[in-house]
């Protein structure tokens, strides 16, 4: 099936990192190296959209050297992609969602700066889960219907919400098997995958079984 929209909670960098016998660091990089392979997949596959859980609300809660190396880490690749001459040629939007104004200055500046560069396209879109908590989403919800003295019914709430898109698929690598604060509100009826592998491991045949794992299922979607 083409066209779907999935997401991925990138779970297993330190994971792969410990059993690889390498620096924490290095799983990390590795985890972000595996992301710009997944470009090139999701086009090749047929994606339409992709949402990208790449660090938690939870994930400030790490140690402040894990933290900042993460920071430094997704501010360098993101120069990197806002200069990728694929974007254009691919037509490639991309967003960011999340309590941003968590993120030091230069950073949202940065996301700032290849959301407007990228808004008009709509082939292929990616989404990044940054600062996210799914909870913190509805909550934010919430009170913007509130402050704009609004009905609050589904359609408001969902346009409110940081992602008014449902995913069709969300895989979650690492061997875990929680939803973990990940888009509690549009994954009501999406298929859940559960993949034994850590993020740096999976490959383009893991996400290509994952769809054909989709497509086999039959959605009732309650009825």
């Amino acid at each position: 099936m083409k066209n779907l929209h999935i997401g991925i909670i990138l779970d297993g960098n330190r994971r792969f990192a410990q059993k690889a016998k390498k620096k924490l660091w290095e799983g990390h990089e590795a985890g972000a190296r595996k992301v710009e392979s997944l470009f090139d997949w999701g086009r090749e596959l047929g994606i339409k959209e992709l949402t990208l859980y790449c660090f938690s609300l939870e994930n400030f809660n790490r140690t402040r050297e894990e933290v900042n190396f993460l920071m430094e880490l997704i501010k360098k690749w993101f120069m990197k992609l806002e200069k990728d001459s694929k974007i254009e040629k691919n037509k490639i939007k991309i967003r960011f969602i999340g309590q941003k104004e968590l993120l030091d200055n230069d950073l949202q500046k940065l996301m700032k700066r290849i959301e407007r560069k990228t808004e008009k396209y709509n082939d292929y879109v990616i989404n990044f889960a940054i600062a996210y908590g799914g909870r913190q989403e509805i909550l934010s919800a919430i009170k913007k219907i509130v402050a704009e003295k609004k009905e609050i019914n589904e359609k408001s709430f969902q346009e409110s919400l940081w992602l008014s898109d449902y995913p069709d698929l969300i895989i979650r690598t690492g061997g875990e098997k929680r939803t973990s604060n990940f888009l509690p509100w549009q994954s009501v009826y999406s298929e859940w995958i559960f993949s034994d592998k850590m993020w740096p491991e999976f490959t383009k045949e893991d996400l290509k079984e994952a769809i054909e794992e989709f497509d086999k299922r039959e959605r009732r979607f309650g009825k």
